[in-house]
Formats: structure tokens, C-alpha cells, sequence
């Protein structure tokens, strides 16, 4: 059996292995996972560039964060269970180059590994904004290590700026509000998650954000970060404000991690490109945060930066690894919780002017409540869009949203629909 902890890299050794999964994140595990459910014997080795074995993400902006659970917990799996895979875990070493015709990867240390199939799993990094670098005070939140430095910091300050208004800066906005401290989120649309959300969802929202005591400066873009003995003292707008802070978070995106890739012979656009197998080359595939693929039912590429994507499209990926060829075409799904909200979402929302940049319409025609009632605080709502339902959301009805699902996945089924994908 091979060791499945962390395991000092070789610097001279040429390792062969069956599969090798590039990335110890969710989608690397749940790789290595359904390949051994469906009776896989082969050498697999996985390379983490983290020291920490595979963990998950969605509790780092929130259980994580608040304090309400241990670093431990989000462990994804114990670590008996990951010597039960019979795989080895390279931790700590990430990957820094791979040429695809050999399928041979280099990592930081100077080790190469050769496979009979690679599977690109390397997740996406964080955007940042100029002058960051270098500026106490001032964090991302990606890792378990991002997570508790910005705990850390949070414990010591009173005044938070967030910038961004998409899932990851409100969730971070909601956390730190809920631990008390005065928080102000920053970001160019009108309304929080209004391109995630549509209109009306994200007016309520922005609403239930500003009723727990978040300030918004929404529509708003920022000019610098503002800072005194390379420490951040605070925020200024395009407007001129300047918002004070004693910390800030910057969540204005993420970008995938393929820069191992740019000599490799594969292509890159938004992601690793890959058909609709999930498959970048002859003998590579790529899954999760990283991998754009194209999905059949759209008829256009797309990328899924969430938790469920990342396993459903490693069981995909696995299948087809052995041999069963089929499209990968699930339907495109996120999910956040803030306060004491739980928003899920099923589908895409209508693309359409509203009132921010790539808002929803979230018109009456475009979105139709069909179950609960938004005053009540738990509702299920329709989207549609020339005819075709293309999502279904749900606000604290999580059951219910969960059996509307079907209707979403009975359009994609019916072929390309006309409402476009998120990127």
C-alpha cells in the first residue's frame, strides 16, 4: 500500500504510474475515488501543491472563518481512508511544467513523473488588485491557510472592507458581520450577486445585507488601496472616498491555474479547453475549477467554479478514463448561505439589461415565483427565457428547489438553449 500523507518530494527520481491526478483538491480526490469504486487496480499518484491533504473549500468563508469549526473538519476525508485508495499523496510539491505528448509532469522539486493518463486538477488562483502585494492587512481567501490567516486578522480588527459583491465577498461580508465587526463591501454592480441572481433575487439580497448592518458602496469601483508604514489603512473609491479600514479582503475573481501549462501543447482559454469527455488531450483530461469544457446540452463551453461540479465531473471523468465515453452535461448549479439564508440555484438566469453590468432581467416575464412567497422569506422562483426554462432558485426551501431541479434538466435535455451559460 502507498503512503496517502505527506511525502517529501524526490529530486532526481523518473517515477511511471498509471494516472496521476495533478492537484489535491476535491476534484483530484473525487478522481482517485471513482476511479477505485469502479474497480480501477492501476498506480495512481496525486500532486498537491499544498502541504495539507485534500480539504474542502465552501466551509472556509464561513464555519471555518467564524471560528465554528476546527481546521481539522474540513478535512475531506480521514486519513485512513485515503490509505485505503492504495494512492500516493504528494504533498507540497506542485506541478510546473507537463508535456502532453509524453504525459510527463515536472514539479517544484525537480521530480518527473510519467503517466499513461493525467488528469488536470489545479482549481483556479485569486485575482488581486495593483499595489496588494506586500500590504499588511490585506488578504484573499482561497486556502486553509488564507482562511485562518484572515480569522486571525479578523480577531484583531473593527473595521472590514470587502471588495467585491460576487458569492465569495459576501459570504466573507456576512461572516465578519456576524463576528461583530463593522463591515463595508465595495463592488462595480448595482446590487449584490446581481449577475449570479438576476434583479429582484439580489435586490433581496442586497436588502437582507443591509438590514444586518453591512454598509454597501455598490456600483463603486476602487482607485488604490491606501496604506501607512506598508500596512492597510484603508480603501479609496473611483469617487474619491476613502473608506476606512484596518482590513481588507479582495474578492474580485478567480483565474485558472494553467500557467504549468503554457509550453505543454495543450490549449488554454479561460481554463484548460477541453471536449465534451472532459478531455484535453490524447490521455489528459481536466476537472473541476480549472477545466472548459464543452458542454453538449448548451452547445457552447463552459467552467463551474463550485463544490458539486468539482465530483460530478471527476465521476465523469473517471467513467471516461475507462472507457466509457460519454458526454459530461450536467446542469449548472452553485449554492451560497449568508446570515441565515441558504440560496441555491439551479441553471442560469436569464441574461438581460437590469441594473448592474451582466445583470439578470429578473422581470416578471423572465422569472415566475412558484413556490412560497418572497415576503414569507422562503421561496422557489422559475426562470425562463424564450420559452425554456433555464434555472430554478431557491431561497430557504432547499427541499423544494431540490424537486424543481428536474425542470431545468428537462430543457437541457431538449438541446442548445438560447440563454447563455455562465463563464
Amino acid at each position: 500500500m502507498r503512503a496517502a500523507t505527506h511525502r517529501t518530494p524526490h529530486t532526481t527520481l523518473r517515477e511511471t504510474v498509471d494516472v496521476l491526478v495533478v492537484g489535491a483538491s476535491a476534484a483530484g480526490l473525487s478522481t482517485v475515488e471513482a476511479l477505485r469504486r469502479h474497480g480501477f487496480t492501476g498506480t495512481v499518484t496525486v500532486l498537491g501543491a499544498e502541504t495539507h491533504p485534500p480539504y474542502d473549500r465552501p466551509p472556509l468563508s464561513k464555519q471555518v472563518l467564524a471560528g465554528i469549526w476546527q481546521p481539522e473538519r474540513a478535512q475531506l476525508r480521514p486519513s485512513e481512508a485515503l490509505l485505503a485508495l492504495d494512492a500516493e499523496f504528494v504533498l507540497g510539491d506542485p506541478a510546473v511544467g507537463l508535456d502532453a505528448a509524453t504525459r510527463t509532469a515536472r514539479t517544484a522539486s525537480g521530480r518527473t513523473l510519467r503517466a499513461g493518463t493525467v488528469v488536470v486538477a489545479t482549481g483556479t488562483r485569486p485575482r488581486t488588485l495593483p499595489g496588494q502585494t506586500g500590504l499588511a492587512g490585506v488578504h484573499v481567501l482561497r486556502t486553509l491557510d488564507d482562511a485562518l490567516a484572515l480569522r486571525a486578522g479578523l480577531l484583531g480588527a473593527a473595521r472590514l472592507v470587502v471588495v467585491g459583491d460576487g458569492v465569495l465577498g459576501t459570504e466573507i461580508a456576512a461572516t465578519a458581520r456576524t463576528m461583530g465587526l463593522d463591515v463595508t463591501v465595495v463592488g462595480p454592480q448595482a446590487l449584490l450577486m446581481a449577475s449570479q441572481l438576476g434583479h429582484r433575487v439580489a435586490d433581496l439580497l442586497t436588502e437582507l445585507h443591509a438590514a444586518r448592518g453591512v454598509r454597501l458602496r455598490l456600483g463603486a469601483g476602487v482607485q488604490e488601496l491606501v496604506g501607512s508604514a506598508s500596512t492597510v489603512t484603508g480603501v479609496r473609491l473611483d469617487d474619491g472616498e476613502l473608506l476606512p479600514a484596518d482590513l481588507v479582503v479582495v474578492a474580485i475573481g478567480t483565474e485558472p491555474v494553467t500557467g504549468w501549462l503554457h509550453d505543454s501543447g495543450l490549449r488554454m482559454d479561460n481554463g484548460l479547453v477541453c471536449d465534451s469527455r472532459c478531455r484535453a488531450g490524447e490521455g489528459v483530461y481536466a476537472v473541476g475549477d480549472v477545466a472548459r469544457w464543452q458542454h453538449e446540452q448548451l452547445g457552447r463551453p463552459l467552467r463551474l467554479e463550485n463544490r458539486t461540479n468539482a465530483s460530478e465531473q471527476a465521476i465523469a471523468v473517471a467513467a471516461n478514463i475507462l472507457g466509457a465515453d460519454r458526454a459530461y452535461t450536467p446542469v449548472p448549479y452553485f449554492w451560497t448561505d449568508q446570515f441565515d439564508v441558504k440560496i441555491q440555484m439551479h441553471g442560469v438566469v436569464p441574461a438581460g439589461p437590469g441594473p448592474g453590468p451582466g445583470a439578470g432581467t429578473g422581470t416578471a416575464a423572465g422569472m415566475t415565483v412558484v413556490d412560497g412567497a418572497p415576503a414569507a422569506g422562503r421561496f422557489v422562483a422559475r426562470y425562463r427565457h424564450a420559452g425554456a426554462v433555464t434555472g430554478v432558485l431557491g431561497w430557504n426551501m432547499p427541499k423544494q428547489t431540490r424537486r424543481r431541479r428536474q425542470d431545468v434538466a428537462d430543457a437541457l435535455a431538449g438541446g442548445p438553449a438560447p440563454a447563455p451559460a455562465p463563464h
